[in-house]
């Protein structure tokens, strides 16, 4: 129970029934779903919370019962996100951003409608509007130039191959942190495979290693660092490896703005689909549980597709023009 003048309004006529609080069941959902939630999945749901505070300070309320969640109050609280501006940098959230926060408060809200904690869902009416963007990945050029490239510095060193693995294989920052010997078997082919469980998902994938990927493995198998830690790779916070990631854009003359997340879209794009591999195989090395979730890489695709024929037509109307004046 929170004090407010709602709360004292009800007990005056007596009904105060027991409700339940957006608070309450911020904090509900947050301990219950910690063992079923990944760490980073989790703290996304934290950072949702802490807006959800600010936004009530703002309305200068401590909270606000469930029952009294509106359509307005949805629509101010996506307002108050789009003007938001984080002390720790002066850039406000994009669309996107803004979206997930609401999301995040949806699922909470949809999970009190099913225990009955409130009688109706005030996000009935709500209509997100996500923009889509496509997912930056590197070219066979840009990655080749990744490869090739020699640091003196360890730790660039590691980033490197950290990087280049997750290129050849899909897997995400805390999957590849995770790796060890048992996650090394050998497949229905007799090469060997890693087989295991996505942290954000829990979906099983199964990946026959490449070359490179297999080589990038037995470089680290004497390290210091993994033999204390017993795993493939030394362990790096994924901040200070996609600091570093920076840094070897720089070196390697690549303008994009390089983050591990890139590798697995270059997995997905330039290394299996460019190569001819179909969208359901690709599908199931990156452990989605929807073909839909893939179907953006093979746009991109299409996408590459169209601009090098379009280059391709140029060049044929080059030439005819050329033979047309001689």
């Amino acid at each position: 129970m929170f004090i407010c003048a709602q709360s004292i309004k009800a007990r005056f006529l007596g009904e105060d029934n027991e409700e339940y609080s957006l608070l309450t069941l911020v904090d509900y959902h947050n301990t219950q779903m910690s063992e079923s939630l990944s760490y980073g999945t989790l703290k996304n749901y934290f950072t949702t919370q802490k807006y959800v505070k600010l936004f009530l300070i703002k309305k200068k309320i401590q909270d606000i019962y469930l029952s009294q969640l509106t359509f307005r109050f949805l629509v101010d609280f996506e307002k108050f996100l789009r003007s938001y501006v984080p002390e720790d940098h002066q850039k406000q959230m994009e669309n996107n951003t803004v979206m997930k926060h609401i999301q995040r408060l949806r699922k909470m809200v949809t999970l009190a409608y099913k225990m009955e904690w409130i009688d109706k869902d005030p996000f009935i009416k709500f209509k997100p509007t996500y923009i889509k963007n496509e997912r930056e990945f590197l070219s066979e050029n840009e990655l080749r130039t990744i490869i090739e490239k020699e640091f003196e510095i360890e730790r660039l060193e590691l980033v490197k191959d950290l990087f280049v693995f997750s290129c050849y294989t899909g897997l995400s920052y805390i999957d590849v942190m995770n790796l060890n010997e048992d996650n090394i078997t050998f497949g229905i082919d007799g090469g060997k495979w890693i087989i295991t469980n996505r942290q954000k998902t829990h979906n099983k994938v199964k990946i026959p290693l490449l070359p490179i990927a297999e080589e990038l493995i037995q470089k680290y198998e004497y390290h210091l660092k993994t033999k204390k830690t017993k795993t493939l790779f030394p362990n790096i916070s994924n901040q200070k490896l996609n600091s570093y990631l920076k840094e070897i854009a720089d070196l390697c003359k690549i303008k994009k703005n390089l983050t591990f997340h890139i590798a697995r879209h270059t997995f997905a794009t330039t290394v299996t689909l460019s190569n001819g591999v179909p969208i359901e195989t690709v599908s199931k090395l990156l452990g989605h549980s929807k073909i839909a979730t893939t179907q953006i890489y093979a746009r991109v695709i299409e996408r590459k597709v169209s601009e090098d024929m379009q280059t391709l037509k140029e060049k044929f109307n080059s030439q005819q023009s050329k033979s047309i004046i001689s």
